[in-house]
Parts: C-alpha cells; structure tokens; sequence
C-alpha cells in the first residue's frame, strides 16, 4: 500500500468516527458565508467585501509588508497538519454538545463587528479565528476544545502586521546597529560610524542604513513561530513554554546582528561591491539564511537544556525467599 493509498484509508477511518460533523461543518460553511460577503468594509484598494481577498492581498501583494507576512499562507496548512498529527489523542477524547461553547462563537462575532466598523479587517480576522474556536467547543465539548488550543493559538500568525509593525522594528534596527557598532570597534578594530540605524565607513568606502525591510522581522516571526511550536510540543510546564517563547526574541537579533556583520566585514576587506554581494545574499543567497542559523541552534539547545525528565519506571520490590 503506497503513502496515499494510506493516508486515504486512516483519513475515513478518522472520518467515520468523528461526531456531529454535519452540524460542524454548517456551521463552518455559515461563518464563511458571513465572512465572504460581509468580511471586510474597506473597499478601497482591494475593492471587495471578502476577508479572505483582503488576506490575500495582504500575504501576497509585491510590497514590502506582504513579503513579511506571507507566513501567514502557511499557518492553516500548519495547524490541519498539527490536528492530523494529534488525530488519536483527538478522536479518543470525550465528545459532547456544549452550549457555553457559543460565547467564544459570539466574542468572535463582536470582533468581527468591531472590526468591520472600524475598518481594520486584523480585528475580524482574530474574530474569525475565535469563532471557528467556539464552533469546536460546541459542537466536541470542553475536553476538546482544551486538547485545540495550542494548534488555534497559531492563528495569530496568520494576523498580517503590515505598517503596524514599523513600532517593533524600528527598535530592532537601532539595536542590532548598535551591537554591530559595538563589535566592529571593540572585537574586530574596524572603524564604523552610526547615525541611527546606519552605518558608514569614516573613508567613505561603504554605507548601509538598515532599511525597515532589512529589520528581521520576517526571521523574528519565523523563529517566534518554531520556538512555540518546540515548546508546546516538547513541554508541558507552562513556564518552559513561555521561556521558549521569550527567548526567540535574543535569538532572533542575534542572527540579524551576524548577518550585518558579515555584510560590514565583507565591505572592509572588500570595498563595497563585496558588501554588496552579501548583503544581497552571496552564493545562491546562502547568507540570507544566516539570522535563522543561530536562531534555531538556541532553540535546539534550550530545549535541550529544558527537556523534562522522565520519572524512572518504579521497581516493585522482590519477594523476600523463605
């Protein structure tokens, strides 16, 4: 039996036993509904009342702030991968109606209406995302709601930041300048001046403002994302699961700050077309892989330092010989 063949087989036999379906998946075709055609009341740029057109356009437009939230495409993907992992535990919990389920269902609702009059569609789409929350405590019960509840939490992702997030990556800019100015002065003895977040040689050799698109924060919600992945998967202490996610934060500037370096070291030894050359990302854009390298080497290692251990088997004691 080929892969397909049998994920297709498990895929029923998870099918046939899941309860009240049909009133699941109407309720699922409703919300929709309500979000297609009464979505989104800006109609401006993106001349249609669909929320899932104005995400869309967010993910995917050219510009600078889609190319940083277009992980959002892959969040849903993410977390029907993460409920198809967990099917057992899934389909083995008690499954029941439950009403007070409805109340995520309605603050949803009144997201979605706050947003809609606002015309800010983030506020609609967090509501979406508790609605279909709600729709999963009424319809399975509490139990599974709580089982859901990492897997939904990763909807946040799927929230594009756009120009708001210009207030978080200003002050990343101005730190990592600010350590690679450091660096380069005390560790490596090359003369970079800083004005703001830009960095000059004294000699005019070289120049490089670290740009709003050059921030991170497209690595910084990457390594944010596998950091809480890792600690909900790997821990079940709330507080490892919140250092995790703390410490993608140093990580992530920390490999922002290598990669700038690289880009200042390269333009010292080599005039400013070497810097250039790294700054657009070297040899197949290798080196614009390089704020994820110690990033995911910190998470790696925390969690190791984390990992929680198992209690050892308990030894019955033997019979003692007559």
């Amino acid at each position: 039996m080929g892969v397909l063949d049998e994920f297709q087989t498990e895929l029923v036999v998870a099918w046939r036993q899941v309860p009240n379906k049909g009133l699941f998946f109407m309720l699922l075709g409703a919300w929709f509904v309500l979000f297609q055609f009464l979505g989104s009341s800006i109609l401006g740029y993106i001349h249609t009342p669909s929320l899932f057109a104005w995400m869309n356009e967010a993910y995917n437009s050219p510009n600078k702030e889609a190319a940083d939230d277009s992980i959002g495409n892959f969040i849903p993907l993410l977390v029907l991968g993460i409920l198809w992992w967990k099917r057992k535990e899934l389909l083995a919990l008690p499954k029941r109606l439950w009403l007070p389920g409805f109340l995520l269902v309605m603050a949803g609702l009144v997201l979605h209406m706050a947003g809609y009059f606002v015309q800010e569609p983030r506020i609609s789409i967090l509501g979406f995302f508790t609605g279909l929350y709600g729709f999963v405590g009424l319809v399975w019960g509490p139990a599974m709601l709580q089982a859901t509840f990492f897997p939904f939490f990763l909807f946040i992702f799927a929230v594009p930041l756009g120009n708001h997030s210009d207030k978080v990556t200003f002050g990343l800019r101005l730190m990592v300048t600010q350590m690679v100015e450091f660096l380069a002065h005390t560790v490596l003895g090359i003369e970079v001046l800083r004005v703001g977040t830009g960095l000059y040689d004294p000699a005019g050799t070289f120049q490089y403002d670290v740009a709003a698109a050059c921030s991170g924060i497209r690595s910084l919600i990457a390594v944010i994302l596998i950091s809480t992945i890792y600690g909900f998967v790997a821990f079940r202490s709330w507080w490892r699961r919140l250092l995790m996610v703390a410490m993608s934060f140093p990580f992530a500037v920390l490999g922002n700050m290598l990669r700038l370096l690289c880009i200042v070291i390269a333009a010292e030894l080599g005039g400013k077309a070497a810097g250039d050359y790294v700054h657009e990302g070297g040899p197949m854009g290798i080196i614009s892989l390089l704020p994820y390298v110690p990033a995911i080497l910190g998470v790696l290692l925390l969690g190791r330092w984390l990992e929680e251990k198992k209690p050892a088997p308990a030894v019955e004691p033997k019979a003692s010989e007559s």
